[in-house]
């Protein structure tokens, strides 16, 4: 589908960005490109679409030079997610969606049907959402209609340039999930730029981990947790993902996040929105004066109530959350996500001191041996 062929870009400082890679992604797949600051990953990324030329080297999209493409039509036939998303803020989320089928000619019946189609992929009400300015939706809405912008004109070809990176853990979370669900179902060739090894494990088929422009190692993330190159993709990984054996049980308190956004009970539905949409959350924790936690209160609840102005924070949230103490064992929290959880409050001596999502739980899902359980349980590995 994509092939990299000897390809290598220097400036002319003498800078060398990349230097002679050969990279083979395949049809429907969805590839990670990581690594540090300045290794090449997102130089590697704009070239599939021509944002950056290539110095020496060819790239081909099903055996085509992309370099003898006219860029304008290239880059229409390829979707693009970016972290700032770059929503057009005085066009309204339908006419935002519908951009780029508008300018390659679709017919107005054709893309108006595809509106309501991806709306109703991400789980965003239609006749809710698509007459609404991105300056009305939370950080995680807003982004979920970047990733289904991509796809309006259903391009073959995906290109994501740390999308999630500037969200909270929550919508982070939510984002990658929505992201492999929806990859499941559409099956495009998806080129995914992050500096985040929890998420590539998580969403990737197969990752390159890239330094100094090269690619060090591309590999599953299963073969690359057991079977690290080198040294540095050992410490890029992280030891606390190849520890193995019994000498490492983790417990609530080494999983979660100890940043977390909340709200006193007695704000208003107002203050709770633009906290929502300052901290790019779709959901606050709400702790009285001695941080003890109270319940949660989401973006939906706000926003069905938003017009009584007599209603608080304390009138809407959901106080029957599963939390978990901050000794909690591994399994006992696994079990918990396992039964659907998104997320789960970590609490010590009734006190909220932190917060677990699916993301952070990857330092105890990936690449651990955990010993087994008692008569009746399950064996994570």
């Amino acid at each position: 589908m994509i092939s990299f062929q000897h390809v290598s870009k220097k400036y002319p400082d003498g800078f060398e960005a990349l230097k002679n890679i050969n990279l083979q992604i395949n049809q429907g797949e969805l590839v990670a490109l990581i690594g540090p600051s300045g290794c090449g990953k997102t130089t590697t990324m704009k070239m599939i679409n021509r944002l950056i030329q290539p110095t020496k080297g060819k790239i081909l999209i099903n055996g085509e030079d992309v370099s003898e493409k006219d860029p304008v039509q290239l880059r229409r036939n390829i979707g693009y997610v970016i972290q700032q998303i770059g929503l057009l803020p005085h066009m309204t989320i339908e006419d935002n969606i519908t951009l780029v089928p508008r300018l390659k000619g679709w017919e107005k019946e054709r893309y108006l049907k595809k509106v309501d189609e991806l709306l109703d992929l991400v789980g965003l009400d239609p006749y809710a959402f698509k007459s609404r300015f991105p300056s009305e939706l939370s950080g995680g809405q807003q982004q979920r209609i970047g990733v289904i912008r991509a796809l309006a004109a259903d391009p073959p070809i995906i290109l994501m340039d740390e999308p999630f990176s500037a969200l909270d853990p929550i919508s982070r979370e939510q984002l990658q999930d929505e992201l492999a669900r929806l990859q499941e179902s559409i099956k495009k060739t998806i080129v995914f730029v992050t500096h985040d090894m929890d998420e590539a494990i998580k969403i990737a088929d197969r990752i390159a981990i890239m330094k100094d422009g090269e690619i060090i190692q591309f590999d599953t993330p299963d073969k690359i947790l057991r079977h690290p190159k080198n040294d540095f993709v050992r410490g890029f990984i992280g030891e606390d993902r190849l520890r193995g054996g019994n000498d490492f049980d983790p417990v609530a308190k080494d999983l979660m996040i100890e940043k977390v956004i909340t709200a006193k009970p007695n704000r208003g539905l107002a203050q709770a929105l633009k906290t929502m949409k300052t901290y790019r959350v779709d959901s606050l924790l709400v702790t009285n004066n001695e941080n003890c936690l109270l319940g949660i209160a989401t973006i939906d609840q706000v926003e069905q109530y938003y017009t009584d102005e007599d209603r608080i924070i304390a009138d809407i949230i959901h106080k029957d959350c599963i939390t978990v103490d901050a000794d909690c064992p591994y399994r006992d929290v696994a079990e918990i996500f396992a039964g659907g959880a998104v997320s789960i409050p970590v609490l010590q001596n009734g006190k909220l001191v932190g917060l677990i999502t699916r993301s952070s739980m990857m330092r105890g899902l990936a690449g651990l041996k955990i010993t087994a359980p008692k008569e009746g349980g399950t064996v994570n590995e």
